[in-house]
């Protein structure tokens, strides 16, 4: 393995240009602007101070350019991450204490390392056990109650910090009488301009002029003393040095939700990675080297005050959108933060939090996917319901406890499918040597002294008793007649020691009642492990063949008294 394979960006930075610095620049400039309004506002949905938002936005997103293999991924924080982490560490101190902050700290480190040995390890595959529609269906839910949770700072009154939709509700019906109409005409406003902004041009930072519409409107008018809630006092400098809490009890207490972050942020990173590279074919995406690249940007980003973070839908598309051509536009991104560290957080002193509010509901209130519910209830119900009881569960139990539904309800799924899975009873297409579904084509021939099965999944100890059952329900329709069974193994691509001792069952109990068992189609390890199993001895080679037509024209010949052919015979390894 070469060093590029470990620092994808020694490929472009190699073959670097003029012309790819002005992408670069543009696109660089543009999803900075972006960042700042957005990072503050993520950090408050994750319960810390605003300026922590733009911390994450500093070191993980340079570490990310020199070890990611997109060169359009937009790395910081996120609405759904910044969500993941209040649930996590929202129960155990309060928001914005010192506690809280480092908790959040190792938090991004803990992530940070989960997802490092996942890449190291090879296993980027796990993600796969978080099913599209339990994604969904948390994302939907939980995207409503970090939006509904922003009902105080858009209307200007005082409520609990829950993650129960029903106890916002009822919190905000409660306040309906305080509240204050100014803040919440600023932060209706807010709405508006950024998503009118949108429907004229998404290139334009709809979230800033928001920011810059908010400030202004406090400081012309003399908002404060009507009660309006402001940001107030920014730190300025670049973060400074800081240690996770590296104590087993705390680490022990935070590895749920660290995984959960780990995975579903993964997830979100390699979705939106994967479908902006379909648009460049100069490079590719590999997974593991993703997770590497994300996990060392948490870690470094946790010793720089950093919460998580993972690349973003919005950004990513602007960075893109804006001619983004390499790496280089997210360190253009990162030192425009930089500066605003040093110079600028002053001007964020009348920053009305009702207009951060607007910033970060009109980003979750968009993850809310109404479409791919209404495309499952028609495509596949299972999936529907799927989606349905995760986005109920997560409403009712909590966002914590509603990923950990989804992954069980995704687990859950994998095994019943895998336990039961498709079956079909063959019949021959007439005037050919094809032989299909008889359930999906009425118009096949079924022969009456055989049944021909076609088993579509691996056969495995899960799922060896329902095979068996449907052998003897299917031969149980044919009656006495049946003195055949063909078994089209064409779709099975391993055969474990339990399903072997199944089929010597089945073999033998059917020999006794007078029916032969044939198999086709069977491939090369299959056959291996027949043949481990001694069952490949005991039933003859000449019970195998390489199709159901051949082992068909084997009973038709044998009826008739004709000696056996070899051609029709599979004595060699498929």
């Amino acid at each position: 393995m070469n060093r590029n394979q470990f620092i994808p960006s020694l490929d472009w930075i190699s073959t670097y240009n003029k012309d790819q610095f002005k992408g670069d620049l543009s696109a660089g400039l543009t999803v900075g602007v972006m960042l700042i309004p957005q990072g503050m506002a993520y950090a408050m949905i994750a319960g810390l101070p605003p300026i922590y938002g733009l911390y994450a936005a500093t070191i993980p997103l340079v570490i990310y350019a020199l070890l990611g293999t997109s060169r359009q991924l937009a790395v910081g924080p996120v609405a759904m991450v910044s969500l993941l982490t209040a649930a996590g560490i929202g129960t155990l101190a309060d928001g914005g204490t010192e506690l809280y902050i480092l908790l959040a700290i190792t938090l991004a480190f803990m992530v940070g390392m989960i997802q490092f040995l996942l890449g190291v390890f090879r296993l980027g595959f796990l993600v796969n056990f978080l099913s599209h529609p339990v994604i969904s269906g948390f994302t939907s839910a939980a995207a409503l109650i970090i939006g509904l949770s922003q009902l105080k700072h858009l209307l200007g009154v005082s409520m609990t910090r829950t993650n129960y939709v029903h106890e916002i509700i009822l919190q905000a019906v409660a306040q309906a009488g305080h509240i204050n109409w100014i803040t919440f005409a600023i932060g209706i406003s807010g709405i508006v301009l950024i998503k009118g902004i949108k429907k004229i041009s998404p290139a334009i930072p709809s979230q800033l002029v928001a920011v810059v519409f908010g400030i202004l409107v406090v400081m012309v008018f003399g908002l404060t003393t009507q009660g309006v809630k402001i940001v107030g006092e920014v730190p300025s400098g670049l973060p400074s040095f800081s240690m996770p809490d590296f104590s087993i009890s705390t680490w022990q207490t935070l590895f749920p939700i660290a995984t959960a972050i780990a995975l579903v942020s993964f997830m979100e990173s390699i979705a939106v990675a994967k479908s902006i590279q379909a648009k460049h074919k100069d490079y590719e995406i590999v997974a593991n080297q993703e997770l590497i690249a994300l996990g060392v940007a948490n870690i470094g980003g946790s010793f720089l005050q950093s919460y998580p973070v993972t690349g973003g839908f919005s950004r990513t598309a602007v960075n893109d959108q804006a001619g983004a051509k390499t790496g280089m536009a997210s360190i253009i991104s990162a030192a425009l933060i930089v500066l605003t560290l040093l110079f600028l957080t002053p001007l964020f002193y009348y920053l009305p939090q009702a207009i951060l509010a607007s910033v970060i509901m009109v980003a979750v209130f968009g993850l809310i996917d109404f479409k791919e519910a209404k495309h499952l209830w028609y495509a596949n119900r299972s999936d529907f319901w799927m989606l349905a009881v995760t986005f109920i569960g997560t409403l009712v139990l909590g966002i914590e406890e509603g990923i950990g539904l989804g992954v069980i309800l995704s687990l859950a799924m994998i095994i019943f499918r895998s336990t039961r899975p498709h079956i079909a009873e063959l019949g021959k297409v007439p005037n050919t040597h094809f032989y299909r579904n008889v359930e999906r084509f009425k118009e096949v021939e079924q022969r009456k002294d055989s049944l021909i099965i076609r088993f579509d999944a691996q056969l495995y100890f899960a799922n060896s008793n329902f095979f068996k059952e449907q052998v003897h329900t299917l031969a149980a329709k044919k009656g006495t007649a049946l003195k055949n069974i063909i078994l089209n193994f064409n779709s099975i691509n391993d055969l474990d020691s339990s399903a072997a001792h199944m089929l010597e069952e089945l073999v033998v109990d059917y020999k006794e009642n007078g029916v032969t068992i044939l198999f086709t189609g069977v491939k090369g390890p299959v056959r291996d492990a027949l043949e481990r199993s001694h069952l490949l001895e005991k039933m003859g080679s000449q019970h195998f063949f390489m199709s159901v037509q051949d082992a068909v024209n084997f009973i038709d010949k044998k009826k008739n008294d004709y000696p056996v052919l070899e051609n029709y015979i599979l004595q060699t390894n498929v």
